[in-house]
């Protein structure tokens, strides 16, 4: 006979929840995780118990399991990776969506769920100055967003040429080739390989100095391309620099050759929310298609992504799954599944609705411009430091640091180790990457508590090491060697 389950206050388990919860984001924590692999595992790897236990302890048990490995994503040292700060609004919000329990599959399983989507829809199409009769997918995130956009472009574009792929399959399809960016974000590769696309379909184009296309050399090869299909992939952010590429001559180029255009505007698409910065996507709203963050710049908790395209028939067409029992009825409302590839998913509708009113369009614009300028003000510290140098122009919120060695090999040393040093202050969260082949340290700024005062510390602190590591160099010799 099975054991009964341990009666549990439903008040006690949330609250416990909360309680950890504000205590984890008040003190704020270490940027830096403390414990160990081997140390984690320890403390998670518990018998498995044959009998249910109380939620109280087994939640409290959790929590002390998770502290040691916990980094402090939110806190404004955090500049390692373009991650948002999970603003409490939306966490509040995204509790709730989990207490309402709520599958966002189809409107009649979870109607406010839909409707909210929906209204969050128009007003994401707003901020970001798209055309208002665009369709948006709730995903999990930018790979799944140009997963579901470029899964919807080989759809249209092969119904277009008179192919219907949904009865031959890609096999009964002629070659497509996709155009890509060098230097483009991984995870637009990774969904092109969901897809199906090989090396073969996919050409490789030249970059220039900062990340985006050289436009000469993506014409030469649209050119002489045979394919009738074709897809182009831009950037509105390059994740290195922050670079945009030129999306109106992308948009010609595309028009030129009955292309799909498809921007991954992962986090750069957010300054088109901002007057002073939207000239920097201008363009945007001439492609296809477009795969955005919402935890990102919109500072949503994990997780959530927009897929969007103006070609909202062939997006259902696409994602669209249809089963006996997922009833609909004519006066239903919007179905979340017709837009992605999940069925069963959280309402990722209601924080975004939450987070958009909490922000307003002002508050989005204002925000990517503080981050912009906090980018800003550290180059313009860094520019006047000896022994570190700036490997591009401050675009936007990405900044990459090399410090300087006698040679290239000596650089790539050094600026690992300054990294190094500067995460051992426990003031600052970074991490190195490689740019043209040289080790560099990577800046991103995008937490919402984060602004030109909070790189102040790291400005000092660079140009600290920089003196100190000069002063060694500067050092004589010892008149002789102790033996």
């Amino acid at each position: 006979m099975n054991a009964p389950l341990q009666p549990t206050s439903l008040q006690d388990v949330l609250a416990l929840a909360a309680h950890h919860a504000v205590t984890s984001r008040s003190e704020g924590g270490d940027l830096h995780p403390a414990a160990g692999v081997e140390q984690l595992r320890a403390l998670f790897d518990i018998p498995l118990d044959t009998t249910p236990r109380d939620a109280v302890a087994v939640l409290a048990e959790l929590v002390e399991a998770a502290k040691p490995g916990l980094s402090a994503t939110t806190a404004p040292g955090f500049l390692s990776w373009v991650i948002g700060g999970s603003h409490p609004a939306g966490v509040a919000a995204d509790w709730l969506t989990s207490a309402w329990g709520q599958n966002a599959a189809i409107y009649q399983c979870a109607p406010s769920a839909a409707v909210a989507e929906e209204v969050a829809s128009k007003w994401l199409l707003e901020l970001l100055t798209l055309p208002s009769d665009c369709s948006v997918g709730f995903t999990t995130g930018a790979t799944m967003a140009a997963f579901t956009c470029l899964s919807t472009a080989r759809l249209a574009i092969f119904d277009r040429l008179g192919i219907r792929i949904e009865g031959c399959g890609l096999a009964g399809a002629p070659p497509m080739e996709i155009f890509i960016g060098e230097d483009a974000h991984v995870t637009n590769f990774a969904a092109l390989r969901y897809l199906g696309f090989g090396s073969d379909h996919i050409r490789r184009i030249a970059c220039n100095d900062a990340g985006t296309f050289e436009l000469p050399a993506l014409a030469s090869a649209m050119e002489d391309s045979t394919a009738a299909a074709k897809i182009v992939i831009g950037q509105a952010g390059q994740m290195i620099s922050g670079a945009f590429d030129d999306l109106t001559a992308l948009s010609r180029l595309c028009r030129e050759h009955r292309a799909w255009l498809h921007v991954d505007g992962a986090f750069g698409m957010w300054v088109r929310a901002s007057e002073r910065l939207r000239y920097l996507a201008q363009g945007a709203e001439l492609a296809d298609s477009w795969s955005v963050d919402g935890h990102k710049w919109l500072q949503l908790p994990y997780d959530c992504g927009f897929a969007i395209t103006r070609h909202a028939q062939y997006h259902r067409r696409a994602m669209t799954m249809d089963a006996s029992y997922l009833t609909r009825d004519e006066r239903d409302g919007r179905h979340p599944s017709d837009y992605v590839p999940e069925l069963s998913r959280r309402a990722r509708g209601f924080p975004a609705w939450v987070m958009m009113q909490v922000l307003g369009r002002d508050g989005v614009g204002q925000m990517v411009e503080r981050h912009c300028a906090a980018a800003s003000a550290l180059a313009a510290r860094i520019a006047g430091i000896d022994g570190v140098e700036l490997c591009h122009e401050a675009t936007i919120n990405q900044l990459a640091l090399r410090f300087t060695g006698l040679d290239d090999a000596q650089g790539d040393a050094l600026t690992r180790t300054m990294t190094d040093r500067l995460n051992a202050t426990g003031r600052h969260f970074l991490k190195t990457a490689l740019w043209r082949g040289r080790t560099i340290m990577r800046v991103s700024i995008m937490g919402h508590e984060t602004d030109a005062e909070a790189v102040v510390g790291l400005a000092r602190d660079i140009e600290a090491l920089c003196r100190e590591h000069a002063a060694a160099a500067n050092a004589p010799l010892p008149a002789t060697i102790e033996t």
